[in-house]
């Protein structure tokens, strides 16, 4: 049975003061019972060590939101894994779609991320996801099979059982749209199966695939009983202590 995982992308929200604030209500509202549901939050960089003082006896894991692929150099704001690490991060987001339209990265920086945060010790959470025009266009098992195919390329079995995946359909990002239930189910079903093809059916079994794009307090829990969703990646509900905590009381 896989555990399902909840994770929160806190964008670029909350300054010192409010990461206090949050991760306080959200340690005062979990304690310990929500250990059958591993909980990751990822603030913004300037927060993580804050965060990590803060979670310190916490079941909540922390994660952040992106890294780039080198080890050290002349890369003026960017973030290295060993950095990460170092700030007591266990998690990165990579490939967001964020990063995939506004920062244009492909799928192959995507890859090389993906390689060093796994050589770091970081565990990624691998975004994939089709836009509005490509699933009108029909081409979503293509788009996700491609993102798949190369952005895990030159990885093993024992790389990817590192990896939690994320389909995000771009189109229900901060929209308030949602990929109903069944489609949800649907996408997140085929990239298992490619998965399967690609490495092995044990992987592909054990690997957790969360869903992200728009997911609130009202459609988490339908959301979550589908099969094949092992989990959610939430954008503006994790914002608020009480909307997370419902989502992470859903799974």
């Amino acid at each position: 049975m896989r555990k399902k995982v909840i994770a929160g992308n806190w964008k670029m929200y909350n300054d010192l003061d409010a990461t206090a604030e949050l991760l306080n209500g959200l340690k005062k509202g979990i304690g310990n019972s929500e250990a059958g549901c591993t909980v990751i939050v990822c603030p913004p960089y300037t927060s993580l060590s804050l965060a990590s003082s803060l979670l310190k006896g916490s079941i909540i894991k922390l994660g952040a939101q992106n890294m780039y692929f080198e080890e050290q150099g002349a890369f003026t704001g960017e973030i290295s894994a060993a950095m990460l690490k170092s700030a007591g991060c266990e998690y990165v987001i990579i490939g967001h779609s964020e990063r995939r339209t506004i920062f244009r990265e492909t799928n192959g920086m995507i890859n090389l991320k993906i390689k060093k945060a796994l050589g770091s010790g970081l565990k990624p959470v691998f975004c994939i996801g089709e836009t509005l025009e490509e699933r009108e266009k029909g081409i979503t098992n293509e788009v996700l099979k491609t993102q798949l195919e190369e952005g895990l390329a030159g990885l093993g079995e024992d790389d990817v059982n590192k990896i939690i995946i994320a389909y995000e359909p771009v189109w229900a990002i901060g929209t308030g749209r949602t990929a109903t239930p069944e489609q949800a189910q649907e996408a997140h079903k085929f990239i298992r199966n490619v998965i399967g093809e690609k490495f092995s059916p044990a992987v592909a079994g054990n690997i957790i695939i969360q869903y992200g794009g728009s997911v609130k307090p009202d459609n988490a829990a339908e959301l979550l009983k589908q099969e094949d969703i092992d989990g959610a990646l939430v954008g503006g509900a994790c914002l608020k202590a009480d909307s997370f905590l419902s989502i992470i009381r859903s799974a």
